[in-house]
C-alpha cells in the first residue's frame, strides 16, 4: 500500500560501556503502487497446521523512496513472571523473546559512547568497530545449559551473508575485536543485557534486527523481530576504522562541528561566509541515508569509505543521476534559489528528501561543497570545505593552462577553453587508502561540482593530497584533474603567419594560491597550500610539475629558460575596489637591466564569471612605456563605475589582461589579474538575553552602496538551535539608503550558536552577515 511501513529489524547497544535508555524505533517507509497481497486461506490453514514449515517471512525493503524515523507503538504488555512454585512448569515453556530494548536514548550511554548523542531523536545510532548494549525481555529466565540465542542483522534489499549485509551474531563467552559477537553481561530474572561487538569494516546504513531462540531439546527455533532499527555509521574514533583520525580536536572540528566557514573572492581579496552544515539537524540523517539508497550503490560496498565518498561526490550534483543540487552559472535563477542566497545545507537536503529525490535549484561550487561536508560528517567521515584561489580548469588533460594569442598579442577567445577560476571550493575528507601504495592515505580531495566526467560520471575523487603534492597523477581517482587545478603552469602561445602556434611564455606561479579552510577550533582562516604543493619555484615543486607532465597530453611543452629583465605586475591598495565606486589599480613595470627598455602594453578588462569564463570586454587600450636603466614605473589604472555598472555578473569579478613585447630583446610580457568589487556586509546584532525558551531578537542592518535602486530585495535568515530558515521580503531599496530588520525568535538549544543572514538581489550578490550568540540554559 502507498505509505506502507515495513519494519526493518535492527538492534544495537553500546558495548564496552553499559547503559540504558527508553526504546524508540527506526522504520523504513516504502511508497509503492498497488495493494499489499493478502495471504490465501489454504496457506493460512497450512501455516496453522505446520507453523515450522510455513512461517511468515520477515519483510525486507525493496524500493526505498523515503527513509523516516518514527516513534514505535506502545510495547506489548510482558507476560507475568512465574512464581517459585511454577519453576517446573516454567522449564517446559518454549524459550522465546518477549521484547527488545535497544537502549537508544540520546542521553543514554550507547549514544554518548558512540558520539551520536547530537543527532536529533531517540533512535539507536552507533558507530562500527565499537561495542554497544541491548536488553532482552525473555518469557522465562535464561538457562545457559539448555537455551540457545543468536542475533541477526540485515541491511539492503537482498541481504546476503557472503556480502556482509546479512550478519549472524553468535553468543560467546568472551568478546574479541574485529568480529560480530554478543555476550551476556547482566542477567536479572527474565531480563538479560547483551554487549554486542561489530568489526571496524562493517557495512554502514540502516539495519533490521531479529533475535532467534531455541533450546537443546530439539524444539523448533522462534524469532522475534525488533520494532526498532539500527543506524550504523563510520567511526573516526576507532583505530581499526579506515576513517580513524587520531586528534580529538580535529574530530570535534571535522566530524562534530555543525557550522563552518567557506572562503571566496580572489587571492588578494579573500572573503568568508558562515555556513550551517547542520549534520545533526532533524531529518538530515534520514536524508543522507536516502541519498545512499537512491544512488543504487550496492549495500555491500558501503563498508569502504573510498566507494562511499565517490558515490556521494556524484550524488550531490544532479548532472546525470538526479542528485541533490542543480548547478547553474548562467546568472538566471528565476525558477529557483540563487546560489549566493543559500547559507545552509539543511533546507536543501530536507527539500530533496521530502520531494522524493527531485533535485533542488540552484547551486555553485561553494554550495556543492557545503552539502558534501554535511553528508560526509553526518555519515562519520571527517570532512572540510577547501577553497583554492586561482583554480585552473584543464579541459584537455595537458596538465597545463593554455592561453592562445593572435599575431597582435590579442587573446583568441574561441581557442581559450582552459580557464582559471577566481576561486573554486571542493572538499577534503580523511581516510586510509589501502588501494594505493603506502603513504597516500590521510586527506583526500573530493569535488561534487560537475565540471568534467570521471569514468562517465560527473564526480571527482577521492584523490590523495599527498599524491597531488608529489605529482603522482597516475594514482586514482582523478588526481590529474586536481593537480592541474592547484599546480599547472600557464603557457602562452602565439599564432604564427602559417597558422601554427609557438610557445612564447610560461608562467609558473599562475594557479593554486592561498588554498584555505577553516582553522580547527576557531573561525580563523587556515592556509593549507603546503599540503597540496611544495613551495612555488622550489626544486621539489618543479620536479612534481615535470613528473606530472609526463603523464599529460603535452609532455614536451616546457621550453628552455631565457633571460628576462623586464617585469610587469598589478597591485591594489588595501582590500581593493568597492562596489559602486571607481576601480583603481596600479601597474608596476620594472627594468632590471642596465640598459633602457621600451614596450607597448596592451590592456583589456573584461567581466568574468568566477569560473574564469569571460562575459565580455568592457575596455581596451594601449600604453607606451619607456624605462631608463633599473627604473621602476607605476602606471595608475582606473575603471569608472559607469563603465561596469550594467555589465557585472555573479561575484562581481573582473579580469585585467596585460601583454606586450620588449622592443630591444623581444621578451614577452604577460599578466592576468582578477579582482572583485567588494560588497558590504550585513550587520547582525543580538538584542536581549539569549536563554533557551525565552524570546530574544536580532537587528539586521544593510546599507545600499550603489548610486541606484536595488529591486526585489529578499533577506534569508537561519540559525541552528535559534530559528528555522525563512525569507523576509524587503522590496526595493533606494540608493545609499539603510534597511533595518528586527528578527524575534526563541532559542531551542544551549551553547554557542550562529545566526546567519544573507541578501538576495539581482543587482547585488554575496552580501551576508553572522552573529555569534551564546545561549544559556533556562
Amino acid at each position: 500500500m502507498p505509505g506502507e511501513r515495513m519494519s526493518v529489524r535492527g538492534t544495537s547497544e553500546v558495548g564496552r560501556f553499559p547503559g540504558a535508555a527508553p526504546p524508540t524505533r527506526v522504520e523504513l517507509t516504502i511508497h509503492k503502487e498497488g495493494e499489499k497481497k493478502q495471504e490465501g486461506g489454504c496457506r493460512r490453514w497450512f501455516r496453522k497446521m505446520c507453523p515450522c514449515c510455513c512461517k511468515r517471512q520477515n519483510c525486507t525493503y525493496d524500493v526505498t523512496d523515503k527513509v523516516e524515523f518514527v516513534k514505535p507503538p506502545a510495547p506489548d504488555t510482558p507476560k507475568p513472571k512465574p512464581e517459585n512454585g511454577e519453576a517446573k512448569e516454567m522449564e517446559e515453556i518454549k524459550f522465546s523473546v518477549s521484547s527488545v530494548d535497544l537502549l537508544s536514548s540520546k542521553t543514554g550511554q550507547n549514544r554518548k559512547e558512540h558520539h551520536t548523542d547530537l543527532y536529533q531523536g531517540d533512535e539507536l545510532i552507533i558507530r562500527r568497530g565499537q561495542t554497544f548494549q541491548m536488553e532482552l525481555e525473555l518469557n522465562r529466565p535464561f538457562n545457559a545449559d539448555n537455551d540457545k540465542l543468536h542475533l541477526e542483522l540485515k541491511t539492503g534489499p537482498l541481504p546476503l551473508v557472503s556480502k556482509g549485509t546479512h550478519v549472524i551474531i553468535p553468543l560467546v563467552d568472551h568478546l574479541e575485536d574485529e568480529r560480530w559477537e554478543a555476550k551476556i553481561v547482566e542477567q536479572n530474572g527474565n531480563k538479560i543485557k547483551l554487549s554486542v561487538n561489530s568489526p571496524a569494516g562493517a557495512v554502514i546504513g540502516l539495519y533490521g534486527l531479529t533475535v532467534t531462540t531455541s533450546s537443546t531439546k530439539g524444539e523448533a527455533a522462534t524469532t522475534h523481530d525488533s520494532t526498532k532499527n539500527i543506524v550504523m555509521l563510520f567511526n573516526p574514533w576507532c583505530e581499526e576504522d579506515a576513517v580513524f583520525l587520531d586528534h580529538e580536536e580535529e574530530t570535534k572540528e571535522y566530524v562534530l562541528n555543525d557550522t563552518g566557514r567557506i572562503y571566496y573572492g580572489t587571492e588578494k581579496q579573500i572573503g568568508a561566509r558562515t555556513w550551517n552544515f547542520g549534520q545533526f539537524h532533524e531529518g538530515i540523517l534520514e536524508a543522507c541515508l536516502f541519498i545512499l539508497e537512491k544512488s543504487d550503490m550496492p549495500p555491500s560496498g558501503r563498508g569502504d569509505p573510498v566507494n562511499v565518498v565517490r558515490v556521494i561526490s556524484a550524488m550531490i550534483n544532479a548532472q546525470d543521476d538526479s542528485g541533490v543540487l542543480v548547478g547553474n552559472w548562467s546568472g538566471n535563477y528565476s525558477d529557483g534559489v540563487p546560489p549566493s542566497a543559500w547559507s545552509s545545507s539543511v533546507e536543501i537536503l530536507r527539500k530533496y528528501h521530502s520531494a522524493n529525490g527531485t533535485p533542488v535549484s540552484y547551486g555553485q561550487c561553494w554550495v556543492f561543497s557545503g552539502i558534501t561536508t554535511t553528508v560526509l560528517r553526518c555519515l562519520g567521515i571527517p570532512a572540510r570545505s577547501v577553497t583554492n584561489f586561482q583554480s585552473a580548469h584543464d579541459t584537455d588533460v595537458s596538465l597545463t593552462t593554455d592561453v592562445y594569442l593572435d599575431e597582435n598579442m590579442e587573446p583568441i577567445d574561441y581557442l581559450n577553453s582552459d580557464s582559471v577560476w577566481n576561486f573554486h571550493v571542493w572538499n577534503d575528507c580523511w581516510m586510509a587508502r589501502p588501494d594505493l601504495p603506502p603513504g597516500y592515505g590521510g586527506w583526500q580531495a573530493v569535488d561534487s561540482t560537475p565540471q568534467e566526467t570521471s569514468q562517465g560520471t560527473f564526480c571527482c575523487g577521492p584523490a590523495s593530497v599527498n599524491g597531488i603534492r608529489s605529482g603522482q597523477v597516475y594514482l586514482k581517482h582523478d588526481t590529474p584533474f586536481v593537480f592541474a587545478e592547484v599546480n599547472s603552469d600557464k603557457i602562452f602561445w602565439q599564432r604564427n603567419l602559417d597558422a601554427t602556434f609557438s610557445q612564447i611564455y610560461s608562467e609558473k606561479k599562475a594557479v593554486g594560491h592561498c588554498i584555505s579552510t577553516k582553522a580547527v577550533g576557531s573561525d580563523e582562516r587556515a592556509d593549507i597550500t603546503h599540503l597540496y604543493k611544495h613551495q612555488e619555484g622550489s626544486e621539489e615543486e618543479r620536479i612534481a610539475v615535470e613528473t606530472a607532465s609526463r603523464y599529460g597530453s603535452k609532455p614536451n611543452v616546457y621550453s628552455t629558460a631565457t633571460a628576462e629583465d623586464v617585469s610587469v605586475e598589478v597591485k591594489m591598495e588595501g582590500e581593493g575596489p568597492r562596489m559602486g565606486a571607481d576601480a583603481h589599480l596600479s601597474i608596476l613595470v620594472k627594468n632590471l637591466s642596465s640598459h633602457p627598455r621600451q614596450t607597448t602594453l596592451h590592456s583589456r578588462v573584461a567581466v568574468m564569471y568566477y569560473t574564469g569564463v569571460l562575459k565580455g570586454t568592457i575596455r581596451k587600450e594601449q600604453m607606451a612605456v619607456e624605462l631608463l636603466p633599473n627604473e621602476e614605473k607605476t602606471i595608475e589604472w582606473m575603471l569608472p563605475y559607469q563603465q561596469y555598472q550594467n555589465q557585472l555578473v555573479d561575484q562581481a569579478a573582473l579580469m585585467l589582461t596585460l601583454s606586450g613585447r620588449v622592443s630591444e630583446t623581444q621578451q614577452v610580457l604577460a599578466n592576468q589579474t582578477t579582482f572583485r568589487l567588494r560588497t558590504p556586509d550585513l550587520s547582525v546584532t543580538p538584542v536581549g538575553e539569549a536563554v533557551v525558551g525565552k524570546e530574544m531578537a536580532a537587528k539586521i542592518t544593510f546599507t545600499n552602496p550603489l548610486p541606484r535602486m536595488l529591486k526585489g530585495v529578499v533577506f534569508r535568515v537561519e540559525g541552528l538551535g535559534l530559528q528555522k530558515g525563512h525569507e523576509v521580503v524587503v522590496g526595493d531599496v533606494s540608493s545609499h539608503s539603510t534597511v533595518t530588520l528586527t528578527e524575534h525568535f526563541i532559542p531551542t538549544q544551549p551553547g554557542p550558536r550562529k545566526l546567519v543572514a544573507s541578501l538576495d538581489c539581482k543587482q547585488l550578490t554575496q552580501v551576508h552577515g553572522v552573529a555569534d550568540i551564546v545561549v544559556l540554559e533556562q
